[in-house]
């Protein structure tokens, strides 16, 4: 494949992707079909086919772009706070909020679309992008599969606010990374 044909290859996969995203945020992921992104993306479902062979491997596609984009947020937001427990508390409720103000993003942790958000939650492309974030190193990949598994919760059943989502995390989460109780 030379590199033009590349650059056509991930533009139209980009494309795609992103009227998925759109539809997700509009409809609910589980109500989104192929054809329906196939009609939105400008594309034949043979074209949508040979980028995506299924509905999943879309949503896995879409939710590995989401979660690389939201660690670089979240390592930026996090990148000057050196205490442990803090940084961990922070960078938990760093994500959380930045999928909340995505529309796109909180349709996955709408009730109807949970169940698809958790099995996406659980790919490792995911865990890795936010282990790096949350605590500096890909090193800590079951630290940060479980911390998933947190936020992913807070997505799909808050806390009564912030304070409240924060003093969980501070009470319950960070004692059993082994981090110790915070006050």
């Amino acid at each position: 494949m030379s590199w033009l044909e590349s650059e056509r290859a991930s533009a139209a996969a980009t494309r795609i992707v992103d009227a998925a995203a759109e539809l997700y945020a509009e409809r609910g992921v589980a109500a989104v079909g192929m054809a329906d992104v196939a009609r939105a993306a400008g594309c034949s479902r043979a074209t949508l086919y040979r980028y995506f062979d299924s509905r999943e491997a879309l949503r896995e596609a879409y939710v590995h772009r989401e979660a690389q984009r939201i660690a670089v947020h979240v390592a930026e937001e996090v990148a000057t706070v050196t205490d442990p427990q803090r940084r961990v508390v922070d960078a938990a409720l760093a994500a959380v909020r930045i999928v909340r103000e995505s529309p796109t993003a909180a349709a996955w942790f709408e009730p109807a679309n949970a169940g698809i958000a958790v099995r996406a939650a659980q790919h490792s492309t995911v865990v890795t992008a936010l282990a790096e974030a949350f605590f500096g190193g890909s090193e800590h990949t079951d630290s940060a599969r479980w911390l998933v598994r947190i936020i992913v919760s807070l997505l799909t059943m808050p806390g009564a606010d912030p304070h409240d989502e924060r003093d969980m995390l501070e009470r319950f989460v960070v004692p059993v990374l082994g981090f110790g109780v915070t006050t």
